[in-house]
């Protein structure tokens, strides 16, 4: 008799410790996760300060402009000179030294959009120019206006309904720089305004 109630006792002690051993090896996995899993989540958190924007904008472009875009008579950055870039609307962009293809006269607008492949809500980008909008006559439009983007600066943004979030008379000069994070060159990017631009140190 005593030997039997000396098993259960034993046979109950390793049943305690496996279930003690189980739980502390789900808390650990719990704890610990999937480390790449966990890795990629801590990326995607870093990659919030670019935004969707930054990821799915078309760096390089055509070199064509819409039709009645104006050149722009006395730029202050000549197309052929050289200008830093102020503007960080992309990776590898801010204080590239950039060759100006383009000088136009317009106007310029950061605009909020829903894209057109079913990606998520796009604020205030830049730029859209006037000549870019569909329909809108030569008059400047006003903040809250809406007008159809007829550019493909990014994916899902031709046809997109865009919100008129600001605009400015300026001049806007397409660009070509190499990124100064990957050396990539970048042709035809649409667009820098003149404030994103400084002179080259001489």
């Amino acid at each position: 008799m005593n030997l039997k109630k000396w098993m259960l006792g034993f046979l109950a002690i390793i049943f305690a410790t496996v279930l003690a051993a189980c739980g502390t090896d789900q808390d650990n996995k719990q704890d610990n996760g999937n480390p790449e899993a966990d890795q990629q989540q801590e990326e995607n958190q870093g990659n919030e300060s670019n935004g969707t924007e930054d990821k799915e904008m078309e760096h390089s472009g055509s070199g064509e402009v819409p039709e009645g875009l104006k050149e722009a008579e006395n730029p202050t950055f000549p197309v052929g000179s050289k200008a830093i870039i102020e503007a960080s609307h992309m990776e590898g962009m801010k204080g590239a030294e950039a060759t100006i293809v383009g000088a136009y006269d317009t106007t310029v607008y950061t605009v909020t959009y829903t894209p057109t492949d079913g990606g998520e809500k796009v604020e205030d980008h830049k730029w859209v120019i006037h000549e870019e909008l569909k329909d809108v006559g030569e008059e400047p439009l006003e903040p809250g206006e809406e007008a159809t983007i007829q550019a493909s600066h990014m994916k899902g943004m031709e046809g997109a309904t865009a919100t008129i979030d600001s605009a400015e008379q300026t001049t806007v000069y397409m660009v070509d720089y190499p990124s100064t994070t990957s050396g990539e060159e970048v042709k035809n990017h649409k667009w820098v305004t003149e404030d994103e631009l400084s002179p080259v140190e001489e």
